[in-house]
């Protein structure tokens, strides 16, 4: 799974990577700072079952705090997108080329409207921040409509000519961007267009599926960036607005985060990624007590949190539907073959199966599966058993 951090230039989107990433990356108050893609792996917070079990975990792929597991998501942080990337203007062809792989995006967004459409600065507030939510989502959907139509009129005659299934050659054609072909179907299906007469579809059409299929395969969530430059009633007004449009969107503050995580990563403060507080472990000069107790005072108290941890656990548990699951090779003492006890968490799909997991643990296990056994009830659970976030299983297969 990889998650894509998307948006115009100057609006916080290398802040936000290093702060869900620990990563150093170039950072700076002018645009196009970003050229080359960034990747990284940032972490979804979901409850460690050792605490359940009273045992001490021995984490492998992972890492626990607190009985909280910290699970491995990647992040690609891409060049910033300007109004006609899809045509090739600023760096909009490799910004859209990195974007290939990405299974949903975070769209960073200066929620002050101090960055102009090209992410000059401005004055704060003359900017409309949901123009860049426009903007964004028709030049990636513009970029899967150019995609589509490309070869369109001979996969349209290929389709009615000789009964080829429609939506298979579309997924077929659409492989590099990770599409699948349930994807294709449920967009066709939703907007009612013919897919045994594709060569009828109007220009219309094509854009139309172009943003169904976008909304389907690479959902995207709205990170409110630069949440300290604004007050709460302006907030919850931006918020409004945006749930109209049908987008879900996350006060954020990328900066705040970042603060957070270096201080905590130098022993001056106890901090954990997603908390609502931190605590002062040593003497800090004034201008580090000042800085720390405005990011409470601004960011967390009105807030919650800094909401970079909120952005990426969103994308993966509501708009990606993943779940957690933790393979044990012992069902009675949850360790694998070195005695590492819950080594590993793995993100599926929900809907996923026992021979999903197996398959996903290592070939030859789900090549070779006879059942699974899940450690709390140790009842036997077959091929088709579905997963449920949390499960401990341990997969039987044939050596």
């Amino acid at each position: 799974m990889q998650i894509g951090i998307v948006g115009k230039p100057n609006v916080g989107k290398s802040t936000f990577f290093s702060a869900a990433t620990e990563v150093d990356v170039g950072i700076a108050s002018y645009p196009f700072t970003t050229i080359d893609a960034n990747i990284g792996v940032t972490y979804v917070r979901y409850p460690c079952p050792c605490k359940e079990f009273n045992v001490s975990c021995n984490p492998n792929n992972s890492k626990c705090v607190g009985g909280i597991r910290f699970i491995p998501i990647e992040v690609i942080d891409v060049a910033g997108l300007v109004p006609g990337a899809h045509e090739g203007r600023g760096l909009g062809n490799k910004f859209l080329d990195d974007l290939r792989q990405a299974d949903a995006f975070i769209h960073i967004v200066d929620a002050s409207g101090s960055t102009d459409d090209e992410g000059r600065a401005c004055e704060k507030g003359s900017h409309d921040p949901l123009r860049d939510v426009e903007f964004l989502e028709e030049e990636i959907c513009y970029w899967f409509a150019g995609i589509l139509k490309k070869d369109w009129n001979r996969i349209a005659r290929q389709c009615e000519v000789g009964k080829i299934k429609f939506e298979r050659m579309l997924a077929d054609k659409l492989a590099g961007l990770k599409i699948r072909e349930f994807e294709i179907h449920r967009a066709i299906t939703n907007l009612q267009l013919d897919p045994e007469k594709p060569s009828r579809w109007s220009e219309e059409d094509i854009l139309s599926f172009a943003f169904e299929l976008r909304r389907i395969s690479k959902p995207m969530l709205i990170a409110l960036n630069k949440c300290d430059l604004l007050d709460k009633c302006e907030m919850d007004e931006l918020m409004a607005r945006l749930k109209e449009k049908g987008y879900i969107g996350v006060p954020t503050s990328a900066e705040a985060e970042l603060a957070l995580r270096r201080a905590s990563k130098s022993g001056l403060i106890d901090y954990v990624p997603g908390s609502p507080d931190f605590k002062i472990l040593s003497d800090l000069d004034d201008r580090r007590r000042k800085a720390l107790e405005f990011i409470r005072e601004r960011v967390l108290s009105v807030y919650g949190s800094t909401g970079v941890q909120e952005c990426i656990e969103r994308v993966a548990f509501d708009l990606l539907n993943l779940i957690v699951v933790y393979p044990v090779e012992d069902e009675n003492h949850l360790t694998d073959k070195q005695g590492r006890v819950l080594p590993d968490a793995y993100l599926m799909p929900k809907g996923s199966t026992a021979r999903d997991l197996a398959y996903k643990i290592h070939t030859d296990l789900g090549e070779g599966f006879i059942k699974a056994i899940d450690a709390r009830t140790h009842r036997v659970l077959g091929a088709d058993y579905e997963l449920k976030s949390g499960d401990i299983i341990k997969v039987v297969a044939r050596s």
